[in-house]
């Protein structure tokens, strides 16, 4: 039997100004990306890109409260979805800059690191709000949660 191997994309969807903390739209999906990065396959690399990434293209997991985003795609031509990715501009209307944060083998890794990266960002909205690290707050239950999520991930 023949696996099919994977690379799994770890990307950050970030604002396009640094001083503007805006957050995605809360109605932002996974389809919403999905369909974006379909439409940058398609205009920037033509039918014959999205032949070859197409049928493995899947995203995983998206959380809009950190705008943290897991795709799968084939391992041969995972390079034109890094690069459409790369040349998205937006997202259903949500003008965006993405950041390739980890790629991967496997699914494991590329949930390590999210949950890693959850706990960086988490730190840095408590470091702008001046909270002790001891403290309490929504972001606590947050991360619990998306942990729990993207543990629960399977290929």
């Amino acid at each position: 039997m023949v696996r099919f191997k994977n690379r799994w994309l770890l990307v950050e969807f970030l604002p396009p100004s640094s001083t503007n903390t805006n957050s995605p739209p809360p109605e932002l999906t996974g389809k919403h990306i999905y369909a974006a990065l379909r439409q940058s396959v398609i205009s920037h690399f033509g039918d014959v890109g999205w032949g070859a990434v197409g049928a493995s293209l899947n995203v995983k997991y998206f959380s809009p409260t950190t705008a943290l985003c897991i795709i799968r795609v084939a391992r041969e031509p995972y390079r034109i979805a890094w690069g459409a990715l790369t040349l998205l501009a937006s997202i259903d209307g949500w003008t965006c800059i993405p950041n390739v944060i980890h790629v991967s083998g496997t699914i494991k890794h590329a949930q390590l690191a999210a949950i890693e990266h959850n706990r960086i960002v988490v730190a840095r909205y408590r470091a702008r709000a001046h909270t002790t690290a001891g403290y309490k707050d929504s972001y606590t239950d947050y991360l619990e949660q998306s942990t729990q999520e993207l543990q629960s991930l399977r290929d």
